[in-house]
């Protein structure tokens, strides 16, 4: 190859690099024509000041609970308590593993998460495909959905990338609530049979309460649209009790 075909490659290998670098690296800005934010954070952010969050027009937000078989956030029941303590609407998400058995990811979340009445969905963080075969890999997070909706009673959150959900979310799940990772200021590009609900947006925010970098999200909705997806248990039929109008 002649010297200044390597050197045009290399320039634009270069140019391609600072662009990622600059991208990664710049601070994530607040969209504020969204009326609902929010964050997700795990033990990187270290201990958060969450009644100084609380104050700064944070709606929601999701922490990290466990990860595969048996990793579980250090930090996780700190932040869901205090989350709860300042009225956060919170969320807890799982970190699958595709090649740990879904069911032992179900046990390890489920043991650790109790969902309150007003809690979000939990949440399958779906980032990594490992070496499953596409069918395979959509019959476990089918296998980790379903066992989580049974357990709480309540359809659980599918987070992942523009391009993962592309190639093993769109038309197989197109029941489940989507959160989706796309840094950018254009919306997640989606499919007329299914809406975005959440946008992570960047993973450069900066807000006072936490040091260092956080997540940037958006619901796609308004507070009472995003208090209507919440748990809310559905009566036991053993144990209402009713009250008869006519009795004085």
């Amino acid at each position: 190859m002649p010297n200044h075909f390597r050197h045009i490659i290399f320039v634009f290998c270069l140019f391609i690099f600072f662009v990622s670098w600059n991208s990664c690296s710049t601070e994530t800005m607040r969209l504020e024509d969204f009326e609902v934010h929010g964050i997700d954070v795990s033990h990187y952010q270290k201990r958060i000041d969450w009644p100084e969050v609380a104050m700064q027009d944070i709606d929601f937000a999701f922490v990290k609970a466990t990860e595969g078989e048996t990793y579980k956030d250090s930090l996780f029941h700190h932040n869901w308590n205090q989350m709860e303590s300042v009225g956060m609407m919170k969320g807890a998400y799982h970190f699958y593993i595709p090649s740990v058995d879904p069911m032992l990811q179900v046990e390890n979340f489920t043991g650790s998460v109790e969902i309150k009445p007003g809690d979000l969905p939990p949440v399958l963080d779906f980032e990594k495909i490992g070496k499953k075969n596409r069918i395979e890999l959509i019959a476990d997070l089918q296998t980790w959905l379903k066992a989580v909706e049974y357990h709480y009673d309540i359809r659980p959150i599918i987070y992942t990338n523009q391009k993962l959900y592309n190639k093993y979310i769109k038309g197989n799940f197109d029941e489940y609530i989507v959160w989706i990772a796309r840094y950018n200021t254009e919306t997640p590009d989606m499919p007329f049979s299914q809406s975005w609900t959440f946008w992570q947006y960047g993973n450069r925010g900066r807000i006072d309460g936490i040091v260092g970098d956080v997540d940037f999200n958006v619901f796609h909705g308004d507070l009472e649209a995003l208090k209507s997806i919440t748990y809310s248990p559905t009566p036991d039929p053993n144990n209402l009790s009713f009250t008869n109008p006519y009795q004085l």
